[in-house]
């Protein structure tokens, strides 16, 4: 009532229509729920919330009933739904899309029906021929689900079939007391030979009282029989010789013949081509904004050939583009994007896409730091290891230069060690710093995607313009936010770490809005490494002299900022550099162990190849890739086929190994494997955050699409359709988040 109030007084002197208004108004967002929870009942789970608010925003009866209310409704999703695709069959197709997106399930069959009944009526089809595209419809669905069901099924009966084999080879196993039977030998010579590293150990386990219990596979160890006269023979002469030197045999210590086809534990070999060449690394090191990558690209851009390394999409277009102001022609190579120069020589590319069998003159590793990122660090192992360069250029943040070195010994390279200082100085700021206090060129830093819409938000209402840049962001829509900054259109951006690799921008101050994140395990104090990286996008060379690092008034202590920036680089952890199998080793332990599955695969490289104890590597997290490799097992698709599938990058917080799944039976069954949709946008000025995120994902999806469309272009054939999708998303999210009318609108308040 104090609100009908407050609206009738504003429409004073008020007639009959203007409380009828008045009252609509006010009712609106009950209607909108009340819509909501009708649609609920019906099991209408394609009813958008933006689809109830619109239907009650054209309600004129404040004495509405839920009849009326559904058909408001009922209009507007059929105005969606005929939206949404040029044929009914094409509408169908992307709204049963989105749901399968969103929950990662199939419809049932009866709402499945519904939906298509209401896609029909969109399209205005006729009873007869609404009635023949329903059953079309659903006669698809059904085969889908039945597809999609069988190979589920399938990849349990495999999965179950690859543990029991797992652990009947772990029950075979014997301890130290069961090698004198199997080789003839007493206690004392077992324990000799399995200490000297001579007898291969498949596991070892943690007992109680911390005392480490040694495994052995009997199948392995038989073998080793006929060498037993020689080690005794080599024992005998070292007594002789009253040595305690014991001979290595070539085996090196490992889980035998499974070990020894994946060769991880001398995983620098598997490089043939690198290995080939005389290679020497120049290792530059230094804080942001020390110029590291000028000098290398410079080199880079005077050679014959060469490949630009870079960690992100976008700084391999940054890379690119640096190539092409010295003079120099590059192709380009990411995950789900080719651009091919005819004639060019040189070639700037993600990480992951290192070529390594055609040899180089020069190469350029970016952001080596990232060795020692859990997600990612093997692929720049397998690039500094693996690159066929005879001069390596290797860049990154002091930290990395234990491990780098470690790498080169590994690989027998050379290392020249440059190290780099700031060319501006960059300092702690004394006092906290306000949003009011906020000024142009300020860089306002959040960790999570909400954290900095909400920071937008508040300061567009303050009349701000501000520009923002996350990880949920596209390259290109990261791009155009830079260039709204840097070309003055907005005076802030907000960010999230995402702005501490690469992206170049005219900062002023970098101020943190706090100074904890999430790191996926547990939130934790910022290290000194996050805070240089970060706060050192302040003072751009030539542009602000001074770099100066801050944090918002409440957000914590200024003191820690300045300890952060004046701590000494931390000694890494761990110093053994993350390795990953490839095609070449699955498929040679594929063949190893007499096995089709990937999952059976992966779960023996993990148990097997690699010891924990391993003086030189360890291996990557593979979890993600055990897990689709669960889910696509049963489709029938080849190994190699289901390998690269388990390699694409996919949001599991998404669904995203669900739709793998489906793209896979799809891709199985001959079927063309169609590009996820956004369906119909809304205007920019009427977009809500969840509709914004809803196309971030949107976009991401079809991230995915486009790198499986790169190796199976067969299956995925619409790579043209597949861009213009990204294109429009990309350009909607752009003017989404360049609107200002919030703030006008508060302002003018």
């Amino acid at each position: 009532m104090p609100q009908l109030t407050r609206l009738v007084a504003r429409r004073m002197p008020a007639d009959r229509d203007a409380v009828a208004e008045a009252l609509c108004q006010v009712r609106r967002k009950a209607w909108a729920g009340r819509l909501l929870d009708l649609a609920n009942r019906f099991g209408e789970s394609w009813v958008r919330r933006a689809d109830a608010e619109a239907a009650a925003g054209r309600v004129t009866d404040p004495e509405i009933d839920d009849d009326g209310l559904r058909q408001e409704l009922s209009e507007v999703v059929g105005a969606r739904l005929h939206a949404s695709g040029e044929t009914p069959e094409a509408a169908l197709e992307v709204i049963a899309g989105e749901l399968l997106e969103a929950t990662g399930h199939l419809l049932p069959a009866d709402r499945y029906a519904t939906l298509a009944q209401q896609v029909a009526r969109a399209h205005g089809l006729d009873r007869g021929a609404a009635a023949a595209f329903v059953a079309e419809a659903i006669r698809a669905q059904d085969r889908r689900r039945t597809e999609l069901r069988s190979a589920e099924q399938a990849a349990r009966t495999r999965r179950r079939e690859e543990v029991a084999r797992l652990r009947a080879w772990e029950k075979s196993l014997v301890g130290i007391e069961g090698i004198p039977e199997l080789l003839s030998c007493t206690p004392k010579e077992a324990l000799r030979w399995a200490g000297a590293g001579l007898l291969p150990v498949a596991r070892k386990q943690r007992e109680r009282g911390g005392r480490e219990r040694w495994e052995f596979d009997p199948a392995e160890i038989i073998p080793f029989r006929r060498e037993v006269p020689e080690w005794r023979r080599a024992e005998r002469e070292a007594a002789d010789r009253k040595e305690a030197r014991r001979e290595t045999p070539a085996i090196r210590v490992g889980n035998a013949a499974i070990a020894r086809v994946a060769a991880l534990d001398r995983y620098a070999a598997h490089f043939a081509t690198a290995r080939a060449l005389k290679r020497r690394i120049t290792l530059v090191t230094g804080p942001t904004n020390s110029g590291k990558s000028h000098t290398a690209l410079d080199r880079l851009a005077s050679a014959e050939n060469g490949y630009a390394l870079a960690p992100l999409r976008l700084l391999a277009h940054e890379f690119r583009e640096a190539l092409s102001q010295r003079g120099v022609d590059a192709s380009l190579v990411t995950g789900e994007e080719r651009i091919i120069i005819p004639g060019s020589r040189h070639l700037a590319a993600t990480v992951e896409m290192c070529p390594l069998h055609n040899p180089v003159d020069v190469a350029i590793v970016d952001e080596a730091q990232l060795l020692h990122d859990r997600d990612r660090g093997a692929a720049w192992t397998a690039a500094i290891m693996g690159v066929p360069a005879r001069e390596v250029f290797v860049l990154g943040a002091p930290e990395c230069v234990p491990m780098v070195e470690r790498i080169a010994s590994l690989c027998g390279d050379e290392v020249e060690k440059v190290s780099l200082e700031r060319k501006g100085p960059l300092r702690a700021a004394t006092n906290p710093v306000g949003l009011s206090e906020l000024r142009p060129g300020d860089a306002l830093i959040a960790f999570s995607r909400r954290d900095v819409l909400d920071l937008r938000a508040e300061l567009v209402r303050r009349g701000r313009r501000v520009a923002v840049i996350y990880g949920a962001l596209s390259p290109e829509v990261r791009r155009a936010e830079a260039a709204r900054f840097r070309n003055g259109e907005a005076d802030i951006v907000v960010a999230t770490d995402a702005i501490g690799m690469g992206l170049n921008l005219p900062i002023r101050r970098v101020i943190f809005s706090t100074l904890k994140k999430f790191d996926g395990e547990e939130r934790r104090d910022l290290n000194s490494q996050e805070v240089k990286q970060i706060g050192g996008r302040a003072g751009r060379f030539g542009k602000h002299e001074e770099g100066i690092v801050a944090v918002l008034a409440g957000a914590g202590s200024p003191d820690f900022v300045r300890h952060m920036l004046n701590a000494p680089p931390q000694p890494p952890a761990e110093l053994r550099p993350q390795v990953q199998p490839d095609a070449d080793i699955v498929s040679a332990v594929a063949a190893e162990i007499g096995s089709d599955s990937l999952f059976g695969v992966l779960a023996r490289i993990k148990r097997a190849v690699l010891r924990l104890d391993d003086p030189n590597y360890r291996l990557a997290d593979m979890t993600q890739a055990q897990s689709i490799a669960s889910a696509i097992d049963g489709v029938g698709l080849p190994l190699m086929d289901r390998w690269t599938y388990a390699l694409c990058p996919v949001d599991e917080r998404d669904n995203g190994i669900a739709r793998l799944a489906r793209w896979a039976v799809d891709h199985a069954a001959g079927r063309v494997v169609v590009p996820p949709s956004a369906g119909r946008l809304p205007p920019p000025e009427q977009a809500s955050g969840e509709e914004l995120q809803r196309g971030e994902k949107v976009h991401k999806r079809l991230v995915a699409w486009r790198w499986l469309a790169l190796r199976f272009p067969m299956a995925y054939p619409e790579s043209d359709r597949a861009e213009a999708e990204t294109a429009r998303l990309d350009r909607w999210i752009e003017d989404v988040l360049r609107q200002q009318r919030r703030g006008r609108t508060a302002l003018a308040g």
